[in-house]
């Protein structure tokens, strides 16, 4: 893998533009978290054999799955997506966190090393197994983190991770370190990830 460093534009959707005939690749661009909206509930998508093809409607996907209820479907995305909203820190508010000398905040980066080499947010250390161990089984449950991943289609589920083990203030990042260079530090570095074959 190599990292890019590059402009990368990214369109800005609205949960309420979710309907069926929504396909399911503008889907997790939504709701970075339907996946695990719809696995959790609905056993949709979370493995082989109750996977969906990123071109499918939410129509054709209930379809499938046994004609569930659409409606049901949507307001259930819609919820999710609203729940995760809870758990997610602006970039601009991330700032102001980081800024304040009386928090002690500690932020998480769970890409890949490379990209954390690249470029990450100053103070930021990068979530390996040993550190997620210490986390959870050393720090102080009310500890103040954020998890950052690059565009935060990830921290949500490692924040809900930490959060169901029994962290009491966890947020995600929301977009990423790369929201994060858009509206608050334009001298980070955008980039893309390209996978070339051997």
């Amino acid at each position: 893998m190599r990292v890019f460093i590059s402009t990368q534009l990214n369109s800005i959707m609205m949960t309420s533009d979710i309907s069926e005939q929504t396909t399911m690749s503008e889907l997790q661009e939504l709701v970075p978290g339907s996946r695990r909206a719809l696995f959790t509930k609905y056993h949709i998508g979370g493995c082989q054999s109750c996977g969906f093809d990123d071109s499918e409607t939410i129509a054709e996907v209930c379809q499938r799955n046994d004609n569930l209820p659409v409606n049901e479907i949507l307001d259930h995305l819609r919820t999710s997506a609203d729940h995760d909203k809870k758990i997610q820190i602006q970039p601009k508010s991330l700032k102001s966190e980081i800024e304040d000398t009386n928090n002690e905040i500690h932020l998480l980066d769970i890409r890949s090393r490379e990209e954390f080499e690249a470029t990450r947010i100053e103070g930021t250390r990068i979530l390996t197994a040993e550190l997620q161990q210490e986390a959870l089984g050393k720090w102080d449950k009310d500890t103040s983190i954020v998890i950052i991943d690059h565009v935060g289609d990830r921290s949500l589920d490692i924040a809900a991770f930490f959060i169901g083990h029994g962290m009491k203030n966890v947020l995600a990042l929301a977009g990423g370190i790369d929201a994060y260079a858009q509206e608050v530090d334009p001298s980070i570095p955008r980039y893309r990830i390209e996978i070339e074959a051997d």
